[in-house]
């Protein structure tokens, strides 16, 4: 929309996201705004009264015409660009034609004019970096390799543009601009200002080089420096139609320059004089020069592209349809040219290779070819696959290979190896296979170059070994003939499964030879997947450890055990390969058959032992006691590993591997301690103190010493036994045992330490379980006997709070303990304090305590020895007779009746201690500071009763132990294997829990 209205126009465009207006007033100024709000750029100052003004193009251009009497057409930015068109009087009005360029103009004296916008191409192009003008203002440099791109803002209508390595010229109306680069990196792209040449200057072309501008005009060339002072000038004798550097030494490059009498000169900056290269009759449209500056490319006016030898001027071949022509900077004799929609590469002397291609070449770099479409400029990749084939044709494999390094496919790649390996130049081979990475050509070029460094020269032998490996089976054979290597020729065949061919290669030759091709054809029935006909095969040519290891491979048993049969025992070797196939197969009967059948002993042993077939291997160990420690050690290890520790250590001791079995247990009992496992460590010293009773029996040198280590580990296990409930209790937060339980097991565990502290038992956990426990129940005095003991300790920081706390609250409870906690001696009846100095025994008799291994209650128990003359066999029979007592009438109400009343009458008859003579033994010798057992009698034997009677059978060394129970009435079960005593019902209970004894985990189905 435009509008005129106090000398003021205003434009509006607007879209869905923005609004863009431009401003123009009568004050020569031009605003550019966005939404009506912000004004962006600056404003620019104008020479006339804007009258209309409209946009172009979408927006990226405006017309503007007024009082000057012209139309001009500035950016969006305001920076005006030129002259559309010039009338007689005012514009009053511009209207552009939508998504056209076309303009039309109203002027003031009725005149409207049409005119059509033309934007020429402004570029610059030096190998892969392109330099072109967009949106009139602006130049990108864009590097065609990489295809990253950086934009110059001008803010100027750019007019030309040159580029020259790291150099880049910008003409603008009033000056020209020298850009460089930042670093000399190949692939950077920062530019930067070097020079300003503030002038303003006239010229059809402008060329760039490292120090020199070059202005062409018309016939005139000028070179001026960076600081615009002119060195030198050239005047040509026609009009100048192309320019372009070819290169050269700072300050002294080189111009190619073509005319349009058809002359082509070479001019070097440095020099006042031209150089005439050549001279054609036609007019010159593109020029170009070789790498290696022999050969002269020329387009002319026909379209025709001529290629002449710059030294003879000799004319080397033309092209029609040719617009413009680039030399491959990366390879000497190639070429391209584009005319009539196609893309024309020559290679040499050679055909061209079309194909389609819009626009004009511009440069060749390698196998990039640079296209100018338009106003777009791309880099076009092209195999060189056509060129590559021209050369491989006539055998030129070198040039084929610089060719292919352009870039062509891997199948080019391998098909110039090919070729190049039968036209045995093995140097291209080697390279072109080692592009395509094919290592078995490669391992035939390297074993062929050594041949010939050995002083082979023979190349039909070569060429033979080139066909073999290329399948040309049957050349290859007569090749081998030719050259009398007739047994290659039957390897190939035989390596191939060509067993047909090579019979008849043979004919009839020399038996060895037939039977290597036995073995060939056995080889190839095995590969392909015909094993029978393999091992029959094998069997035939007499390889028996081939065919067994087929037949073993494939399981079959039946024909390998008549194999194994049928061979004779001297064969060993084969027999121990059947050996170990039955071995996999399970087939421990016939392995076994053929040891017995080589007479290899110690074989059969280790097959039984692998089998695990121990009754075997101790039936021929009885026979053959030489391989004891071969069985008896597996099979103790094998025991220990499914926790039969009893049994491994049985097997350990008949190995006589006394030292390894306490080895392992003590391992397992210190692992055990440290993975705080206390219930396990128990078990595990139990099992010590077994297996060191064991060695005291057998080996009487060092019974003394272990039966000091039997008591030790028993010791410590009854600890580590008691000691699990206290940890137990301590670390979790809830405990399956009753206070009275955690009680007495504390106390029993504080009488315990008072010397030496096991490793892994908590002196700490032990009295703060005391106490607490002490405290719930009453016994205070225990609780703050505990409390005081504690505080010479190291106390953890979870206890600290809540131990000082009932350190405190004990305080306030009265000093003693309660009575019912008090245990008795069941000996001599006294009441024993609940801390003792005497540890686990009496105060009074010294009797030690016997405590079930649960509750660890005192059991009514007394403990008797026999007179010296007595056997434990003879104490056991004399105990099983029980004699019977004479029945006394228990003391009780008598009744008694008269005429006259009748009365009850309490009978209290005092028992006689001589009617049990064992408790008569419990009185005797009483009161002194040394314990006096009981010691019985024959007598006192025969007068117990078998059910008040435990006794602890133990293993020699040790004598048996007895006990006497003093009340009947409570069961007492003892363990058979550990020999630990507890409440009947407290052992059922556990047992029925654990399945086992709860000490020794004996299983309660284990016979005693």
């Amino acid at each position: 929309m435009v509008s005129i209205r106090d000398g003021v126009a205003s434009v509006r465009n607007h879209d869905e996201h923005d609004s863009q207006a431009f401003h123009v007033s009568g004050t020569f100024r031009l605003s550019v705004k966005y939404a009506l709000v912000h004004t962006i750029g600056k404003d620019r100052h104008l020479n006339f009264d804007p009258c209309c003004v409209s946009f172009f193009s979408r927006g990226e251009y405006i017309v503007m015409g007024g009082s000057d009497k012209q139309a001009s057409l500035y950016t969006k930015d305001g920076v005006r660009l030129g002259t559309i068109g010039e009338k007689n009087s005012w514009v009053w009005t511009c209207r552009v034609k939508p998504e056209s360029n076309y303009v039309v103009l109203g002027c003031q004296d009725g005149t409207i004019a049409f005119f059509q916008l033309i934007f020429s191409t402004v570029h610059g192009l030096y190998k892969d970096r392109y330099a072109y003008r967009d949106s009139m203002t602006d130049v990108i440099v864009q590097h065609l390799i990489t295809e990253q791109k950086v934009r110059i803002k001008c803010r100027e209508l750019v007019k030309k543009i040159a580029i020259y390595r790291g150099r880049l010229a910008i003409q603008l109306p009033e000056k020209i601009l020298i850009y460089e680069l930042c670093s000399d990196d190949s692939s950077d792209m920062h530019y930067r200002v070097k020079e300003k040449i503030c002038r303003r200057f006239e010229c059809n072309l402008l060329v760039v080089c490292s120090q020199h501008i070059i202005l062409c005009q018309e016939k005139r060339l000028q070179c001026l420096s960076f600081t615009a002072v002119k060195e030198k000038e050239w005047l040509m004798e026609s009009l100048i139609r192309y320019i372009k550097v070819i290169g050269g030494p700072v300050g002294r490059e080189g111009l190619l320059v073509g005319l349009k009498n058809g002359a082509i000169l070479k001019i070097f900056v440095d020099n006042l004089f031209a150089i005439t290269l050549l001279k054609q009759n036609t007019s010159v449209r593109c020029l170009d020069m070789s790498t290696s500056r022999s050969k002269l490319a020329v387009v002319d006016e026909h379209n025709t592209c001529l290629v002449y030898d710059i030294h003879t001027k000799e004319l080397l071949f033309q092209e029609p349809n040719a617009n413009s022509v680039a030399w491959n900077t990366q390879c000497e004799d190639m070429l391209c040219f584009s005319g009539s929609g196609y893309l024309n590469i020559k290679a040499s002397n050679f055909p061209v290779h079309q194909q389609k291609l819009h626009g004009f070449v511009v440069g060749y770099n390698g196998s990039k070819i640079f296209c100018l479409h338009v106003y777009s400029m791309a880099a076009v990749e092209v195999p060189q696959s056509a060129p590559m084939y021209q050369y491989l044709e006539r055998g030129m494999f070198q040039e084929a290979y610089q060719i292919a390094c352009l870039g062509v496919t891997d199948n080019d790649w391998r098909d110039l190896a090919t070729e190049a390996l039968e036209g045995l130049d093995f140097n291209t081979a080697k390279k072109a296979f080692i592009r395509v990475r094919d290592l078995r050509y490669l391992e035939l070029i390297n074993s062929i170059e050594e041949r010939k460094k050995r002083g082979e020269n023979n190349n039909e032998l070569f060429l033979a070994d080139v066909y073999a490996y290329q399948g040309k089976f049957h050349e290859a054979a007569k090749l081998y003939r030719r050259s009398g290597h007739d047994s290659r020729a039957l390897s190939m065949y035989t390596d191939l499964r060509m067993f047909e061919y090579a019979k008849d290669f043979l004919g009839s030759a020399d038996p060895k030879d037939t039977k290597l091709l036995i073995k060939k054809q056995a080889d190839w029935a095995k590969n392909s997947k015909d094993p029978r006909a393999a091992a029959d095969m094998y069997l035939t040519a007499g390889e028996h450890l081939k065919a067994i290891e087929i037949i073993g491979e494939h399981g079959w048993v039946d024909m390998l055990i008549d194999l194994a049969r049928k061979m004779d025992k001297a064969e060993r070797e084969p027999l121990s390969r059947c050996a170990v196939f039955f071995k996999k197969l399970n087939h421990h009967g016939y392995a076994a058959e053929i040891y017995n059948k080589m007479g290899d002993l110690k074989a059969l042993v280790e097959l039984h032992v692998e089998a695990r077939h121990w009754n075997e291997a101790f039936s021929l160990v009885e026979k053959q006691p030489q391989f004891r420690d071969d069985v008896y050690v597996p099979y103790a290890q094998w025991l220990a590993e499914h926790d039969r520790f009893e049994e491994a250590q049985k097997a350990f001791h008949k190995a006589g591997r006394q030292a390894e079995a306490v080895r392992v247990l003590e391992q397992l009992t210190h692992n055990a301690v440290v993975e705080s496992r206390f219930n396990d460590a128990s078990y595990y010293f139990w099992m010590l103190s077994m297996q060191c009773l064991d060695i005291a029996r057998e080996a009487k040198e060092k019974k003394d010493e272990m039966l000091k280590k039997f008591h030790s580990f028993q010791h410590l296990a009854e600890l580590y036994h008691v000691y699990h409930s206290v940890h137990h209790y301590m670390s979790e937060p809830f405990s399956s045992h009753m206070p009275e339980i955690l009680f007495n097991i504390s106390r029993f565990l504080f009488h315990n330490l008072t010397t030496d502290v096991p490793m892994g038992i908590s002196k700490v956990d032990t009295l703060y379980a005391l106490a607490k426990q002490s405290k719930v129940l009453g016994a205070y005095k225990v609780a703050r006997h505990a409390f005081e003991k504690l505080q010479g300790l190291k106390i953890p920081a979870r206890y600290q709070d809540s131990m000082e706390l009932s350190c405190l609250t004990v305080r306030s409870k009265p000093y003693h303990d309660s009575e019912d906690l008090i245990p008795m001696c069941y000996r001599c009846s006294t009441n024993n304090p609940l801390l003792n100095n005497q540890g686990n025994s009496c105060i009074n008799c010294r009797q030690p305590f016997i405590y079930s291994a649960s509750s660890y209650e005192v059991l009514p128990l007394v403990e008797f020895y026999l007179e010296e003359d007595i056997s434990d066999e003879e104490a056991v029979s004399l105990i099983d007779l029980e004699v019977p007592r004479v029945d006394r009438k228990a003391a009780g109400w008598q009744e008694m009746t008269s005429e006259e009343s009748q009365c009850l009458k309490l009978d209290e008859r005092i028992e006689d201690p001589e009617d049990d003579p064992f408790t008569a033994k419990l009185s005797f010798g009483q009161g002194g500071s040394e314990f006096v057992p009981v010691v019985v009698s024959r007598a006192v034997l025969r007068s117990m009763s078998r059910r008040d009677v435990l006794i602890k059978r133990w293993p020699k060394p040790l004598s048996w132990q007895y006990y006497r129970s003093l009340l009947p009435d409570v069961s007492i079960t003892m363990c058979p294997s550990c020999f630990q005593m507890f409440h009947s019902e407290d052992y059922e209970l556990l047992v029925l829990q654990h399945n086992c004894c709860p000490y020794c985990r004996r299983p309660i189905d284990e016979s005693n």
